[in-house]
């Protein structure tokens, strides 16, 4: 007890030590260097052709305009000795060269890895991560993608997306972790936790300051087109997507970036309601509102409610923002200069976002340190790094279906490889990899396996074969024994990902039911960054599993598990939908389960949570602490689950509860608590979880947290049990942890 209270000691004089610092700092500075250290713009401001920064242009970013922030990369991945030389001289002349000797803080998009770095481990995207139900490997994924982060001279990533993956529809919906509120929030949080390596203080030099994404709402857009309005009554928005957000400030988070569109006609980057009253006042969050790209002058180009850029930056400004992704010029710091200089905004508002930028400076020891040192950081791209990303592809792919035993392949086998996502990497690690769109990853990720590499170097040449056409692959299917079909998409990000149609292209569903005629057992493997509709192949297929975008070790899992050498353990993180008009989340309303005479119900392809083995789980003796809840008391849930088949295999044991009767109607059931267990054949494992109160919570008509007295029901696997809670007040809105 006194080792702690001495370090806590010691943490909050450090801490009133930086504060003391950023506060001498900025009574030093001028309003011009104020409204720089607000301004944010991309690599390519800076740069001279061949990816070297222009002496000229830096000194105008840096000296007559006093940026503060650089992001982004030149086009598309580059070396770590590349990154030095850029971050070197930028901080040379940031440092060096500037009056106050301010570093820059250079932001980059790592999302899933270090991802325009060459060298670094590329992990499965947030939906791959998800769907492996293991928080502590999303933690320890995004501690080592901080560790390569910081190793490449950036110490600030805009990551997690918190964003609820919602709408199949929305291209982004593979970098979010899935459609369930309590695991967005349960593995952003872990997500935050492993970049920053620490809820509060400083940030060490191997880790990073992360960045929630984006708040808030922006992953439903009702089009389902990226960057399109959304329409989202308050008590829905704190229901769903509020949820992640809060959680991750509790966890820590220093940044947060802002959602580009618009909820109900009002674009996020000036709504003071959502920015300041809600993330500031509620959320208590205190750290640095960032803008998205160009999103401070398209509430001008794009929203059209700001008649001039001058005007636009006055509403984001006045509405919460603290630095503005520009990020191609210095409009805004001239706008922002005039505006506070005619008295439109107050140098109190200006000196609040500054001193929150610069003590995440202070944070992450840019002051002390501003360009790492090489040394540090001998473990970069190593192979312990490797093996977690292996480890989260190999949780994370989902065996959907597997008729007859389909899987695991026959010792022997001869197999036919066929489809258009099977011999690229485009479709192994998806967008966001080594460029923006992905587009360069077959060259650019040489090294690493495709899925036809891996089944070649798994199999054996000699027992795969490849075709890329149709006419090919029904010649060759006479001579295998079965035939692994590969559908799904390519990489795409943002915008170009946006689609008009959920159905796969004919061309790939033909492909499907024609091979099916050949007789031999398909085996259907989905890479694929959200999910598409599939259910004619699906049911032609004798098993069906989807990958997401894996990684880069994505190939070498995939065969793993083809093979058996390692059995599947992956859930679905979304509900996959039977029919492209059906799009309704597993925690439904009761209505939307349809009527007794109704067809036209809930009936998914495959509903979140689904995932098999290769082994058994049988669940029983669902038990309870007590049959009822009081007060703010806890409930104890315990469960018994046995691996009742051959071999080892990992569960994810999932917790829904059922409220029967609420002021609000009801969600049909709602994860509430999860943990994935591994079992050896024949052993019993018994899994307890705590409710409380507050686990129980929704949001009702006033917009705050209450838990209602009444009946409920809890599910595990097949077994269910009921309880009720009994209170004489509701939860506080405190308490609930939504």
């Amino acid at each position: 007890m006194r080792a702690f209270l001495s370090a806590l000691f010691l943490a909050s004089v450090s801490f009133a030590s930086a504060q003391s610092r950023v506060d001498d700092l900025l009574s030093k500075m001028t309003l011009e260097e104020k409204i720089g250290q607000m301004t944010q713009v991309t690599l390519d401001v800076v740069l001279r052709p061949g990816v070297h920064i222009d002496t000229a242009k830096l000194k105008q970013a840096l000296e007559t305009y006093h940026v503060g922030s650089i992001l982004n990369t030149a086009g598309h991945a580059l070396s770590r000795d590349q990154w030095k030389e850029l971050i070197t001289d930028i901080q040379k002349e940031a440092t060096g060269h500037t009056r106050l000797h301010i570093p820059v803080i250079y932001g980059i998009d790592a999302i899933h890895g270090v991802n325009y770095v060459l060298g670094a481990t590329l992990f499965p995207q947030e939906i791959g991560q998800a769907a492996t139900f293991n928080p502590e490997l999303v933690r320890k994924a995004a501690d080592i993608t901080a560790y390569e982060t910081r190793a490449a001279y950036i110490p600030w990533n805009f990551s997690p997306v918190l964003d609820l993956g919602k709408s199949p529809l929305w291209p982004r919906m593979y970098e979010t972790y899935g459609e369930d509120p309590y695991l967005c929030k349960t593995m952003g949080a872990e997500a935050v936790k492993g970049y920053q390596g620490s809820v509060s203080g400083a940030i060490d030099k191997y880790h990073v300051a992360a960045c929630m994404k984006h708040y808030l709402g922006y992953s439903y857009p009702l089009s389902g087109k990226d960057r399109t309005p959304a329409w989202i009554p308050d008590r829905y928005m704190r229901e769903y997507f509020l949820p992640s957000f809060r959680e991750a400030v509790k966890a820590g988070a220093r940044t947060v970036m802002v959602n580009s569109s618009q909820i109900n006609g009002v674009p996020v980057h000036a709504s003071h309601y959502l920015l300041t009253d809600v993330l500031r006042g509620e959320l208590g969050f205190d750290g640095v509102i960032v803008t998205d790209w160009q999103d401070i002058k398209y509430l001008h180009d794009r929203h059209h409610i700001a008649a001039t850029q001058e005007d636009a930056v006055l509403m984001a400004i006045n509405a919460g923002i603290d630095m503005s992704m520009v990020p191609y010029d210095f409009s805004f710091y001239t706008y922002l200069l005039d505006l506070v200089k005619t008295g439109k905004v107050s140098v109190a508002r200006i000196d609040a976002s500054v001193r929150r930028i610069l003590r995440l400076k202070e944070e992450l020891g840019l002051f002390a340190l501003p360009v790492p040192h090489t040394e540090d950081y001998p473990d970069f791209g190593s192979e312990a790094s490797r093996q977690v990303s292996l480890q989260a592809a190999e949780e994370s792919i989902t065996l959907l279906k597997n008729n007859n035993a389909a899987l695991p392949l026959k010792t022997g086998a001869r197999i036919l490889v066929t489809g258009p996502t099977a011999n690229t990497l485009r479709s192994v690690d998806g967008g966001w990899s080594y460029s923006w769109q992905g587009d360069v990853n077959d060259a650019l990720g040489a090294g690493h396996a495709t899925f036809l590499d891996a089944l070649r170097k798994k199999l054996g040449s000699d027992h795969v074969v490849y075709a890329d056409s149709l006419s090919d692959a029904l010649s060759a299917a006479a001579g295998v024994d079965a035939i692994v079909l590969f559908l799904g998409e390519s990489s795409y990000a943002e915008n170009p990902g946006n689609i008009d149609d959920l159905d796969l292209p004919f061309e790939q569903l033909h492909l499907a039911a024609e091979l099916a005629k050949t007789g031999k057992p398909v085996i259907l493997v989905l890479a694929e960054g959200r999910p598409r509709i599939v259910t004619s192949a699906d049911a032609v297929a004798a098993a069906t599993l989807t990958v997401y975008y894996p990684g880069n070790e994505g190939g070498e899992a995939l065969a793993d598990i083809l093979t058996g050498d390692v059995n599947p353990s992956g859930k679905l993180p979304f509900t996959y939908p039977r029919y492209a008009n059906a799009l309704v989340n597993y925690y439904r309303k009761f209505l939307e389960n349809g009527n007794p005479d109704d067809q036209h119900g809930f009936h998914p392809l495959y509903e979140f949570g689904s995932g098999l083995s290769y082994t058994t789980f049988t669940y029983s003796h669902l038990r309870l602490s007590s049959p009822v809840l009081s007060g703010n008391g806890s409930l104890q849930v315990s469960v018994d689950v046995q691996n009742t088949g051959q071999r080892e295999g990992k569960e994810s044991v999932l917790l829904y509860t059922s409220q029967w009767y609420a002021s609000i109607s009801p969600d049909v059931k709602r994860l509430r608590a999860f943990r994935k267990i591994d079992l050896q054949p024949g052993e019993t494992k018994t899994v307890t979880f705590a409710l409380t109160p507050s686990d129980l919570a929704f949001i009702g008509d006033d917009n705050k947290p209450v838990t209602e007295p009444g009946q409920f029901t809890i599910r595990i696997g097949d077994q269910t049990v009921d309880f009720t809670y009994q209170s004489s007040r509701s939860a506080k809105p405190s308490e609930g942890r939504l």
